[in-house]
């Protein structure tokens, strides 16, 4: 049986991060849009989110104006527990 991708991740430390990424219009200096990015990276230093952004501000245009960030640790090791615990094996 395959495992989830998503589930292997955060059996890796990984969590469920949300960035809202504030950004200048290119054409309207002065105006701002709001784009929301999801993935599961790791805290405190956020890798996989720290790519995206240093690819936003190479590659796109926008001005990034400010980023906030959320955490979530969805499942860990502790949290776990065998099937044969409930007799289900």
């Amino acid at each position: 049986m395959a495992t989830d991708h998503s589930f292997r991740r955060q059996l890796d430390g990984y969590r469920l991060a949300t960035a809202e990424i504030l950004y200048h219009l290119p054409d309207h200096p002065g105006l701002l849009q709001s784009y929301v990015w999801q993935d599961y990276d790791i805290a405190p230093k956020y890798p996989v989110l720290s790519r995206f952004l240093a690819f936003w501000t190479h590659e796109l245009e926008g001005p990034i104006h400010s980023v906030r960030l959320a955490g979530k640790k969805l499942i860990g090791a502790a949290e776990l527990r065998s099937v044969s615990e409930y007799g289900l094996n």
